[in-house]
């Protein structure tokens, strides 16, 4: 008995002696292990890289920035459904546990051991706060050491934040595959939705995907995907969390994914977005574009976007088409399966309604071509085949040698890679079945819309193709403007005492250049013709050079540069007088901001493409209006006060009087002169057509009382367009069906005549004052006070032997100090 007691003394001092040994090693482990563990107060503050989304005027989705596209979202704004999810996946005790779930340990361990060896997918006994430790704040090793701090920050973690705070920081954390972080972001990128219209299917889909979303692809792994879906379908319904009849439906719901892509979204916008991610990248850098959540409103009205881009594609194709058929793209072997060859050829994705095809037969009289195939999610190409037949009608432009076909074998061989589109009848109904033959066009150029009051760019046509070139002519292209120029000129000397009835002499003239450069003999472009003593206004509407060139002569290019830097047109114009004719390069850009400002009466216009940024948390970190409301705020709200003011400051960079006479002469231009297409479009317009030396930029600026639009074609690489092409034949039909289908809704507002201007009847050839009754052919020009012509006379006045206009008499003069609108320039 003593004995016993003995041993039994023993085994208890044994025991104590081990449970000390015991509870000191797990004390000294602890202390091993977490002196050195991360900070976790860090998850206070923790702002995750969030995706920068930049929306266009209506709120549509322009484009999407991020390295990890992830959309933070507070727990408030989860469903329960997402969240139950969640949980039933990964964690169905995490509002019971302290950070670490013994129970789900020792379920995952009797699990593990039941099923050794068969292959199946072991449960896994991490928490949630377990997996935010893990993430925030620990590597992915797989070691006990790892698990064991794992543990530790769980339990530090779950005493530090509320339940919501952690499961907030996880939902918004997690990698779920195809690039996105989060549940919101994996909800657009895979259905397309918010995460308040998923379905239970769709939750469950996104809450199997966090332990392998590679092994889960929707595509690659489909029935796995459907597996590992249903599994979470069953535990949502062993919790009691959904019904069995909801169970039931979403298990036999398909598994469907909706990919969205990341670039622009909005159609033909990908230019506008491209120079918005530049904007945002020089102001805020790389990391606040792809990490900083920034939601960017910008200008683009994606209505007008289309037309622009429908306009200026179709007159770049209609001119390249006018040049003949250049060949097939490439060759294909068309034995076997075509399809899979085809899916390899690059194709342009923003094109549409073009299709990529390969001719399979071709005859006399039609050709069957077949579809470049799709991708599924996977990268698979699709196993369906869609073929269509090119008839005569559809290759009859494809002129060779000048020569129009009378075949579709002399256009098209087996093999030629080409683009179709739908045959389309005069009538405007497609032709089902039937495609007409395409080709990307060798010219290019750029469209400008612009809202002349504010500068917001409203619409911006880089080119042809996006995919193409991502090279943004209507930003980076500088090209010379020819006649399109001119307004600023005419404007100059309006500015400094000339009045559109002024005459000058469209004759022959000599510029010696110096310095043995030899002599200069500028012409008018269209047939060499001279007019004699010509007004100013008709000088410009039919784009008289010689004349251009004296006024700039007596005006001074000094003068005229310092015009041209105050539109923006140039940082320098060099002192040579062929620049007065836009010999110098511009950008399409500059020139419509330049345009504007004769269209809102001469206040200074800085373009945008951004109206307002604001960061993750809501706050306007940029606007582009910086007018001054008065009155807007409103404490109280509403109390019969005076209505609300917006104070504008911006800087009066032209007399608005001579804003308008620039306008008028320029709505004289689309009436009479070189732009007289226009007049199709029913509407007050002014503008003025450009086109250089050789035709190798052809021109086209103009705008009605508020938008403003302007555009060039021209080789990349310039070249001419041919000896007959003309700005008022190409580029201004181009802007006609634009503002055709821009301004179909909009009244026909005249341009508003400011105070001070005085419209006098006067005779259109010669400018001076219209006769008793008017007759013969006259206008009503604008005149500054003091400039009218003099009482009707039946002399007509002419320019002296330089070619300059007579001065006035005192009497018809302007007052000395009003003469010049340059005055802050110490230029008079």
């Amino acid at each position: 008995m003593r004995l016993l007691v003995r041993f039994l003394g023993f085994l208890f001092a044994a025991g104590t002696v081990l449970f000390l040994v015991g509870v000191a090693a797990v004390a000294g482990g602890i202390w091993h292990f977490s002196k050195d563990l991360p900070d976790y107060s860090q998850l206070q503050d923790y702002e995750p890289p969030v995706m920068t989304r930049v929306h266009a005027v209506d709120g549509s989705l322009l484009g999407e920035y991020a390295k990890e596209r992830r959309l933070y979202l507070p727990i408030q704004a989860v469903p329960k459904l997402v969240i139950n999810a969640f949980l039933a996946a990964e964690d169905k005790n995490f509002y019971e546990h302290g950070g670490i779930d013994y129970q789900g340990m020792a379920r995952a361990a009797m699990l593990y051991a039941q099923n050794y060896g068969s292959n199946r997918r072991p449960q896994g006994a991490s928490t949630i706060t377990q997996q935010v430790a893990k993430n925030f704040l620990l590597t992915n090793e797989v070691s006990f050491s790892r698990k064991i701090k794992e543990a530790l920050l769980a339990m530090r973690i779950e005493r530090a934040y509320s339940k919501d705070r952690i499961l907030e920081l996880y939902l918004n954390e997690i990698y779920l595959g195809l690039g996105a972080y989060g549940i919101a972001a994996a909800s657009l990128v895979y259905f397309d939705k918010s995460v308040n219209e998923l379905t239970i299917a769709e939750a469950s889909y996104l809450a199997a995907l966090p332990k392998a979303p590679a092994a889960l692809h929707p595509v690659r792994n489909h029935d796995r995907a459907i597996e590992r879906r249903n599994y979470v379908i069953d535990r949502l319904l062993e919790n009691g969390w959904i019904k069995q009849a909801d169970a039931d439906k979403a298990r036999k719901e398909p598994l469907s994914v909706t990919n969205r892509s990341n670039g622009a979204h909005t159609f033909a916008g990908e230019y506008f977005a491209e120079e918005v991610r530049r904007d945002i990248f020089e102001r805020y850098g790389e990391k606040k574009l792809y990490e900083g959540g920034l939601s960017v409103r910008t200008t683009l009205d994606p209505k007008i976007q289309v037309m622009a881009r429908k306009t200026m594609a179709a007159g770049l194709v209609n001119y390249d088409e006018a040049q003949g058929w250049r060949g097939a793209m490439q060759k294909l072997d068309v034995s076997g399966d075509w399809g899979v060859k085809l899916a390899e050829v690059k194709s342009l994705s923003d094109v549409t309604p073009w299709r990529l095809a390969v001719v399979l037969e071709s005859g006399d009289q039609s050709a069957r071509i077949g579809f470049q195939p799709g991708r599924e999610l996977g990268g698979a190409v699709s196993k369906e085949r869609q073929t269509g037949i090119i008839t005569i009608e559809g290759v009859r432009w494809a002129r060779s040698k000048g020569k129009t076909p009378t075949a579709v074998s002399q256009v098209l061989q087996p093999g030629d890679v080409i683009y179709a589109d739908p045959l389309v009848t005069k009538e405007g109904t497609a032709v089902e079945g039937q495609y007409r033959l395409r080709q990307l066009p060798e010219i290019s150029g750029a469209m400008i819309a612009m809202d002349p009051w504010t500068g917001r760019v409203l619409a911006m046509v880089g080119g042809f193709s996006f995919d193409q070139s991502q090279f943004n002519r209507a930003t980076q292209a500088y090209r010379q403007p020819g006649s399109s120029f001119k307004p600023i000129v005419y404007a100059s000397a309006l500015d400094n005492g000339y009045t559109p009835s002024s005459i000058v002499v469209d004759g022959p003239i000599e510029i010696d250049q110096g310095q043995g450069a030899g002599v200069w003999r500028p012409e008018n472009f269209s047939t060499g013709k001279y007019y004699g003593p010509t007004s100013l206004r008709n000088a410009l509407t039919h784009s008289l050079n010689t004349v251009t060139v004296r006024l700039a002569q007596d005006v001074g290019m000094p003068l005229i540069g310092e015009y041209a830097k105050r539109f923006g047109v140039y940082d320098e114009l060099p002192n040579y007088l062929s620049y007065a004719l836009g010999a110098g390069e511009t950008t399409v850009m500059r020139m419509v901001t330049a345009y504007s400002m004769f269209a809102n009466g001469g206040r200074r216009v800085k373009p945008t493409l951004i109206d307002r940024i604001q960061d993750r948390y809501g706050h306007t970190i940029y606007k582009h209006d910086a007018r001054e409301c008065r009155g807007c705020d409103a404490p109280g709200g509403w109390k019969n006060q005076s209505e609300p003011q917006l104070i504008d400051r911006r800087e009066q960079v032209l007399d608005p009087m001579t804003a308008y006479q620039i306008t008028s002469m320029m709505e004289g231009v689309v009436q009479r002169g070189t732009a007289t297409v226009m007049r199709d479009v029913g509407k007050p317009l002014a503008g003025k057509t450009g086109t250089t030396n050789d035709a190798k930029d052809l021109w086209f600026v103009g705008f009605s009382p508020d938008l403003v639009v302007g555009l060039y074609l021209g080789y990349d690489k310039p070249r001419s367009l041919g000896r007959t092409a003309q700005a008022g034949r190409t580029a201004a039909p181009i802007a006609r069906d634009f503002m055709k289908l821009a301004l179909a809704d909009k009244p026909p507002t005249p341009f508003k005549v400011p105070a001070g201007i005085k419209l006098i009847r006067v005779d259109a050839k010669s400018g001076v004052r219209a006769g008793p009754g008017g007759g013969g052919n006259t206008i009503l020009e604008a005149f500054k006070p003091g400039t009218a012509p003099p009482e009707y006379t039946p002399s007509v006045p002419v320019a002296d032997a330089e070619g300059r206009a007579p001065q006035p008499s005192q009497s018809q003069s302007q007052q000395p100090d009003s003469g010049s609108f340059l005055r802050p320039f110490g230029l008079y």
